[in-house]
């Protein structure tokens, strides 16, 4: 949109607020790696533990080349994605019930708030040891980081929606099906989305972690094997693109937040 001057006249080349904080969030992380390459070419920095950006590059484009980084991309993905399911649907149906029905809530939200505050990557000792050292302990890590999240939040998201919705839905004798559909889950639907969004983090953080054990594949454990084995590049590689991944997801969920709860915008 075009700013508009003392004189009332248009400037056709003026950005609008949203369009500026655009330019500045795309420039901010370009100006940090063009410091981080002045600085370790200076000299600066020891490229040792810190390698310039277009080290970190070729490395990346390098690993692409031979396949090995879409290898450990697509276990990561793969394992993330069925966490994500297997952790996040019993949560979201928990946590809408547990916002309509208050005995479940007082049977399960001290259940929740007690082992919430336990750190999930001290869970992963116990995950090996009861489902060994294959996929099941990975999924499990990260549908234990989703569950918690989602849950919490549909929950809140429901016990937030006005008692006038809920009283019109048991006066026209609505099922708890039809409560559940169209009032619960939709009233409660941008809370979820706050969920799903931290639930998803979350998750990637302990897939990451939980590959770093027993696994021979997944970012994670790219991570873990440049470290054993000091080839420091390939260790960025593997952040960056967590770190990638992380904020393709984030801007996937903000445009799928935009479709199922346009009302918010």
């Amino acid at each position: 949109m075009a700013q508009v001057t003392a004189a009332g006249r248009a400037k056709p080349w003026a950005l609008s607020r949203n369009s500026r904080e655009g330019v500045i969030s795309a420039l901010s992380p370009i100006v940090l790696l063009i410091l981080w390459e002045v600085l370790a070419r200076a000299g600066v920095i020891d490229t040792r533990f810190f390698p310039a950006p277009s080290e970190i590059l070729r490395t990346l484009f390098a690993m692409t080349q031979t396949g090995e980084l879409q290898h450990h991309i697509g276990a990561s993905l793969t394992r993330l994605s069925v966490g994500f399911v297997v952790g996040g649907v019993p949560a979201l149906v928990i946590g809408v019930m547990m916002g309509l029905n208050s005995t479940l809530r007082a049977i399960v939200d001290p259940l929740i708030a007690a082992t919430y505050p336990i750190p999930k990557s001290s869970i992963l000792p116990l995950a090996l040891l009861v489902l060994g050292l294959g996929e099941a302990s990975k999924i499990f890590m990260v549908a234990i980081g989703v569950f918690y999240p989602i849950a919490m939040n549909a929950m809140t998201g429901v016990r937030e929606i006005s008692k006038v919705y809920l009283d019109v839905g048991h006066n026209f004798k609505a099922s708890r099906w039809d409560v559940f559909r169209t009032i619960a889950l939709p009233g409660a639907m941008p809370t979820i989305m706050t969920g799903v969004k931290l639930g998803v983090g979350m998750g990637l953080v302990l897939i990451a972690i939980a590959e770093m054990v027993g696994a021979k594949s997944g970012l994670g454990f790219l991570i873990w094997n440049a470290w054993e084995t000091f080839a420091v590049s390939q260790m960025y590689v593997g952040l960056f693109v967590i770190a990638l991944i992380g904020f393709a997801l984030t801007v996937i969920l903000n445009q799928v937040e935009k479709l199922l709860v346009p009302w918010k915008n």
